[in-house]
């Protein structure tokens, strides 16, 4: 059976694994929320400074996941493990960040046009865990559990054996992210089903 082994959410003000808070922002802080979390983890790995918002966030709840789950790291060979994430804005997050640096510079930001399509963070969490699964971004008008569990088994059913998916929803100020990982045959964990995926989706 399917069986959900960890998740992740990051909200405006605060970061939580597995339903349990691991960090909450200081407003006072001169670094942005997801340069918090980066340093207060301990993570190593300078790219990260060179993404966009939606990267960053793919990228932490990645890496908590994994943090929370390692089997996930050393269980699957470097196809078997799909990702499946969708979001309402697509890439517009950065997009207007791109359009206003060219109408207050004159010329266009190449280091965020690397950024205006919404699957780039899956080539980054790709590339950084050297996985080489099935993956695609979807965008939604809101949070679908139905789609996450019937294309995860679609997956599955082609010979993926994890899944890593989610909402990664960001908008400017407002940060909306939810990540999980589920495995086939798993036998700890709830039981991956759009019920239970729209019950921790809410927390």
């Amino acid at each position: 059976m399917t069986r959900i082994k960890a998740y992740c959410h990051l909200r405006e003000d605060f970061c939580l694994v597995n339903g349990q808070v691991i960090s909450k922002r200081d407003t006072n802080s001169e670094d942005s929320w997801f340069k918090q979390i980066y340093k207060a983890q301990g993570f190593v790995y300078p790219k990260f400074y060179k993404m966009d918002a939606l990267s960053q966030a793919g990228f932490l709840a990645s890496e908590l996941i994994k943090r929370a789950y390692p089997e996930m790291v050393t269980a699957y060979k470097d196809d078997e493990i799909a990702m499946v994430f969708a979001n309402q804005s697509s890439s517009a997050d950065t997009d207007l960040r791109f359009q206003r640096s060219y109408e207050q510079n004159g010329a266009p930001s190449p280091s965020l046009f690397v950024y205006t399509l919404p699957n780039i963070v899956l080539g980054e969490i790709a590339i950084l865990n050297k996985w080489y699964g099935e993956n695609m971004f979807a965008v939604l008008p809101k949070f679908a559990p139905d789609f996450f569990v019937n294309y995860s088994r679609i997956l599955m059913s082609a010979g993926s054996k994890a899944v890593l998916g989610g909402w990664i929803g960001i908008m400017e100020k407002q940060i909306n992210v939810f990540l999980f990982f589920v495995e086939n045959d798993g036998e700890d964990g709830l039981e991956f089903n759009s019920e239970n995926l729209s019950e921790l989706a809410r927390m």
